[in-house]
């Protein structure tokens, strides 16, 4: 449970107000008309979402759905590596039904490694002024 909250604090410390609108006007079917004005940070959304049962540590799909349309693969990420790191879902396995309802998030996995040396582009100097 404590990653779980470790995990929150650190995606609610990177949401701005910007993006809490953002996030809030993503899932608007599903907030009470009302309801949206108490919702002033990060970490409001997460507990508003945990009271209406869209978020539990065993359950981030929600979320990982509303990073995905709100174009905030960098939550995504966190969201993916977590599952990984502390639920202990190996990379084999299906991440398309282990992981999330959505199937791009397969594609965001990628990030949490290092490239390796031939993934690395490597550029050409600069040329060289006559």
């Amino acid at each position: 449970m404590a990653e779980y909250r470790s995990l929150l604090e650190e995606l609610a410390q990177n949401i701005t107000a910007e993006d809490l609108e953002q996030l809030k006007s993503a899932c608007r079917e599903d907030i009470p008309s009302g309801e949206g004005d108490a919702i002033a940070t990060g970490h409001h959304w997460f507990a508003f979402l945990e009271r209406h049962s869209k978020l539990d540590q065993a359950n981030l799909s929600y979320i990982e759905h509303i990073f995905e349309i709100s174009r905030r693969p960098d939550l995504l990420t966190k969201v993916v590596q977590y599952r990984t790191q502390v639920l202990k879902i190996s990379e084999e396995d299906d991440v398309d039904t282990k992981l999330t309802r959505i199937p791009s998030a397969k594609k965001y996995k990628d990030i949490i490694r290092q490239p390796s040396e031939e993934e690395i582009i490597k550029l050409a100097p600069p040329p060289k002024k006559a």
